[in-house]
């Protein structure tokens, strides 16, 4: 089964399931409002009383919360710095890696070449493998060059 498929079957399902959840919770709260308030009372069981929406105690705790949230993400910051850092450096040096195998590649056809670079069969084939060898030899070293700096 593709990718596609299963995420295709996957969001025709859930919505299907929300669209039935739906009609059950309308259908609840329709069959609720249409009993009488004697048989409703003597069904249910006794609830809690409703509180009043007080917005200051909401805005209080709302600002309550930012601080913490806040103060929580200044200490993991401070904790991940090392990690970020050496992270970076392995990261310059992963991509220089990388960044050398062209110049791998590409340098022995550049130098299986290199008798016809002037005017012969394989100019062409020369002149690219030296723009992409130069142009990678110098990505990888500077790659390296900036992971040596850090």
């Amino acid at each position: 089964m593709k990718p596609q498929t299963i995420g295709r079957t996957l969001g025709i399902g859930l919505r299907v399931a929300g669209r039935i959840a739906g009609q059950r919770v309308a259908a609840g709260t329709q069959a609720a409002g249409a009993q009488a308030p004697s048989a409703q009372a003597s069904a249910s069981p006794p609830s809690v009383p409703m509180r009043q929406f007080d917005p200051e105690a909401a805005r209080a705790t709302g600002k309550t919360a930012g601080k913490v949230t806040r103060r929580a993400a200044r200490g993991v910051g401070g904790f991940l710095k090392p990690f970020r850092r050496v992270g970076g450096i392995l990261w310059l040096e992963v991509m220089g890696v990388f960044f050398f195998l062209p110049v791998a590649v590409f340098a022995p056809v550049m130098w299986r070449a290199r008798l016809n670079w002037a005017s012969g069969p394989d100019h062409r084939t020369f002149l690219m493998a030296a723009v992409i060898v130069a142009i990678f030899l110098y990505l990888s070293l500077s790659s390296f060059w900036r992971a040596r700096k850090r």
